[in-house]
């Protein structure tokens, strides 16, 4: 029975950053990363690697780039040209 719990809390947490990546990938990371960092969620191992400052100001660094990115009308396509081809892999990860 604890694996089954196990099983359908990793497959809830999947779920909602799945859900929270697809409306930004970098905030998502970097949220994740924050929690897990101050101890507000226990992630699964595969995971912790978020928690990793590093990991962390790169999400952040990347977030604030695409943040004024997305102002910028010729800039917005081409980040958002690159970012096709890096939110597919970045979503299949965990899973490949």
């Amino acid at each position: 029975m604890d694996e089954l719990n196990q099983i359908s809390q990793t497959l809830a947490l999947s779920m909602g950053v799945a859900w929270g990546s697809g409306i930004n990938l970098y905030a998502t990371l970097l949220m994740l990363g924050y929690l897990a960092h101050t101890g507000s969620i226990d992630l699964p191992p595969d995971l912790m690697i978020v928690a990793d400052p590093l990991v962390m100001t790169a999400a952040g660094l990347m977030y604030a780039v695409e943040f004024f990115a997305d102002k910028v009308p010729g800039v917005d396509t081409a980040w958002d040209t690159l970012h096709t081809f890096v939110r597919i892999p970045a979503g299949g990860w965990r899973y490949g």
